[in-house]
Order: C-alpha cells, then sequence, then structure tokens
C-alpha cells in the first residue's frame, strides 16, 4: 500500500516534530534560529505556464523521456512508471538508467526482447536513456526486462546500477520464476546485460534500495514492507571477493553462488537498551550503536526473510525507502511512521547515516507530521535520496497532498526545490550528472523523466 493509500485511513496525530537537524552536522539550538532567518533554498516557486513543473526564477526543465509518448530504439513506447535512477558521465554527456516500476495494469510495459527478459510475464525492468550535454534525448533502449516492481537501486563504483525488485511474489501460474531479488545493469557495455542474472546472495524480499561501500565493496539495503516491518541489511562479499565489472555477477553463477558472502540484519543498541523500532528516535544527532545478525534463509523459502527474527533480535522501521552512499557512510530514508501501523513514534520521514567505522547510526533529519500537506513549507514522505554536489541532500517527496523535490542543507533547513504542478504524484529518482549542471528526475505517474538546470549554488 502506498504511503497516500495507508494516510487516508491513517490519523495523523498532532502537529508532531517540525523539521530539524543537519545532514553534514547535527544542528543544536542553531536549528530553532535558523528557523526565524530568511528560509533557505533558491527561492518561491514560480508556476509553470505548460502546468507540468514549478521551480524557482531562473530555472528551467526539460521532457527526457514521457511514458507512452517518446519511443525506445525497438520502436515501442517509453514504459510507465520511471522511478529509481542512476547518472554515468559520457564524453559528450550522460547516460541514465532507469527503472520502471511495473506490477501489472500500467498501460506501458517494458518490452520482453530476447536476451534481456528474466521472465516473460513480468512487465517491468530498466531503460537506458542517451542525452547530450544539455540533458538532451538522444536515445532510449531496454537494458533489462521480465523483472516485477523495479523500485530503487544504487549505484555500483563500476558504472552499473543495481535495480530491486520490490515484490516477494513467487512463481506461480502467470510468473514464471520467483522475483524479489537486485539484478544488476551496465551502464555502457550492453552486451553484458545479456542474459540477467538475480544477485540470490542479496536475498529475496521486498528490495527497496542499496548503496555500495567503494573501498570495501560491501553492499547495503533497505526493505520496504510490513506485517512486520523491514529491515536494514549489509551483504560482506566473500574473502578475496573484489568489486569490478562482471564480478558480481561471475559470483552469482559460480558454485554457491546463491548463498554466497553474508546478508546481516541490522539490529541496534543505545547502551545495553536494544532499540526495537527506528521511529523511537525523534531527535536528530540521537546515534544508536549497530550489531549485525546473520540472516538465516536468505532466499526465504518458507516465510519471508524479516518474519524470520524476532523482535528482540533486529531493529525494524516503517517505510525504509530511499538509500545512497556518500560522506564515507551509507544515507538511508524512513519515509513515515504511525502509531496505528505499530510505530513507537509518528514521524513524516527520517535520514540516518550509517558510519561503518564507528559501526553507529545517526539520525541526521527527522520531519514531524505534517500539518497541511497542501503547502511548499510543509513536507512528508520522503523517498528517493542523493547527495547534492551544492551541500546537503534532495529528496524525492512520496507524501500526502502536493509532491515536491525536497531540498535539506548542510545546516538542517528545508527548501521546496519543484513542484508537480500536474497532479499529485510523487518525484523519483533525483540525480546529478558529474558537474552539477543537471539534475534528472522523475515524475512517477503518467511518467515524466526530466532535466531541470539552473542558477544552482549552496542554498
Amino acid at each position: 500500500m502506498s504511503r497516500r493509500s495507508f494516510l487516508s485511513h491513517s490519523a495523523a496525530g498532532g502537529l508532531g516534530i517540525v523539521l530539524a537537524g543537519s545532514v553534514e552536522a547535527i544542528a543544536g539550538p542553531g536549528a530553532a534560529r535558523a528557523a526565524t532567518q530568511a528560509p533557505a533554498g533558491y527561492g518561491p516557486l514560480v508556476p509553470d505556464p505548460a502546468g507540468l513543473l514549478a521551480l524557482p526564477a531562473g530555472f528551467s526543465y526539460r521532457i527526457v523521456a514521457e511514458a507512452g509518448v517518446t519511443s525506445l530504439e525497438s520502436g515501442e513506447p517509453t514504459p510507465s512508471d520511471p522511478d529509481g535512477m542512476a547518472c554515468f558521465a559520457t564524453r559528450s554527456g550522460s547516460t541514465l538508467i532507469c527503472n520502471h516500476e511495473i506490477i501489472g495494469g500500467e498501460p506501458y510495459r517494458v518490452p520482453a526482447l530476447p536476451g534481456l527478459t528474466y521472465d516473460p510475464a513480468a512487465g517491468g525492468g530498466t531503460t537506458t536513456i542517451v542525452t547530450g550535454r544539455g540533458g538532451e534525448r538522444r536515445g532510449e533502449y531496454v537494458s533489462l526486462a521480465g523483472t516485477h516492481n523495479n523500485c530503487a537501486g544504487g549505484l555500483t563504483p563500476w558504472d552499473s546500477w543495481l535495480t530491486c525488485e520490490e515484490t516477494e511474489q513467487r512463481a506461480d501460474s502467470v510468473y514464471q520464476r520467483d522475483h524479489g531479488y537486485v539484478f544488476e545493469v551496465h551502464a555502457f557495455d550492453r552486451r553484458a546485460n545479456e542474459g540477467p542474472v538475480p544477485l540470490k546472495f542479496l536475498g529475496r524480499y521486498a528490495h527497496e534500495a542499496v548503496a555500495v561501500d567503494p573501498r570495501t565493496s560491501v553492499i547495503y539495503l533497505t526493505e520496504d514492507a510490513t506485517a512486520p516491518h523491514g529491515l536494514y541489511f549489509r551483504w560482506l562479499p566473500p574473502k578475496g571477493f573484489r568489486g569490478r565489472k562482471g564480478a558480481l555477477r561471475e559470483l552469482a553463477l559460480s558454485s554457491g553462488g546463491d548463498t554466497a558472502g553474508r546478508l546481516q540484519a541490522m539490529t541496534c543498541y543505545r547502551g545495553s537498551r536494544h532499540i526495537a523500532d527506528l521511529s523511537e528516535a525523534t531527535a536528530p544527532g540521537t546515534r544508536y550503536r549497530v550489531r549485525w545478525v546473520d540472516v538465516p534463509d536468505r532466499d526465504a523459502r518458507t516465510v519471508s526473510v524479516r518474519a524470520q527474527f524476532a523482535d528482540d533480535q533486529v531493529t525494524r522501521s516503517r517505510k525504509l525507502e530511499g538509500a545512497y552512499w556518500g560522506d564515507g557512510g551509507a544515507y538511508f530514508v524512513a519515509s513515515f511512521a504511525r502509531a496505528s501501523d505499530g510505530s513507537v513514534n509518528e514521524h513524516d520521514g527520517q535520514v540516518w547515516f550509517y558510519d561503518p567505522r564507528s559501526q553507529t547510526i545517526t539520525l541526521k533529519t527527522i520531519f514531524g507530521v505534517n500539518p497541511d500537506p497542501d503547502q511548499d513549507t510543509h513536507f512528508d514522505g520522503p523517498d528517493n535520496i542523493a547527495l547534492s554536489p551544492y551541500g546537503g541532500v534532495i529528496l524525492a517527496e512520496d507524501g500526502d497532498g502536493l509532491s515536491h523535490l525536497v531540498g535539506v542543507t548542510a545546516r538542517g533547513e528545508s527548501y521546496a526545490l519543484a513542484r508537480n504542478q500536474l497532479n499529485n504524484s510523487e518525484f523519483a529518482g533525483p540525480m546529478f550528472n558529474a558537474d552539477g549542471s543537471i539534475m534528472f528526475a522523475n515524475i512517477y505517474s503518467p511518467g515524466h523523466v526530466l532535466a531541470i538546470t539552473g542558477p544552482w549554488r549552496r542554498p
């Protein structure tokens, strides 16, 4: 169930906590002082005469791809539901790999092309979009087909994208193969994408996003699930493994590859006290010590991975969403929490940072329950996340009411960077190009891939 659907069945329950915290430094009393100063960001959003994307003065956008309107090189229309996305630099512009979160019933599936299709019954996958220096469209082609509900994912240091299936769908009378895996898609080697291989050693569950440590090749993963709530995972490579192009595929196909390395779930402590639910944290700067617990059956043959643990063995969270590697650690997002879903406290978004050196997580930013979702100054439901080259982070809002791209500065101040003026559909996939001149982002429905340019600076 999406957050928008969920909130229609859930009481907001008060104002909660105002946005506080920081991405690069913990905001104490200074955050409260900053709230009385001039707002952060690039200024108020200016309505778009075309009725699509409101941006600050001086900013503009172009449509790079549009579901059902633009065409793939194979002749079919651009697929529906663009979600998580990656950007790779080329000599003449950028290459984008775009997820299509297709679960069934969408008007435009990813076409099941020969050699690129995992399960012909599934309509999800990825397309690769080639752009010029200004973000102009130069072409689009299928790079993975036959996967199910491709939500987010994560960049690797070797020019590939790990695309995640947010599902636990088993093979049945419709689907020919099990789903709930991570797949690797290469940005520049089209032949390397032929014969898709699920990376089963990363587990079979409702994957959301991943972040890869470029030094150790450890992979951190979020799970967006309920009953019980999802977990935060890490995968430790086997001894001697070195991350490089093709290495994950080789490992998956090797003897014992399905269980290569160690898949572990996070459990947190404050002193000797176990933290069962991340919603317990309400103050930026809250820090928990982390331990890791091995997953017994990562392919979930008889019971979901998250249900293989008792609540006192792991730390759970409602709506674990985006992930991004930066600042020497892994950022990850919890989108919202409500008492009615069993959470300890209510909030409308947390941004956490895992530090592998200290083995701790720190709450960097928290949004209180949104008192007025129809305002440009109130935000909720952060989903995808990306670090900005100008400081802070960019969050794709998937909440109630208006939908924004939300910036959070290094001082913990939030601001609206863009507003979906067409409808209330979520944003997804924000990602800057290599020189920081373009931010690419998606409007999920009816399905736009956009290139945003303007007077970028430290907000």
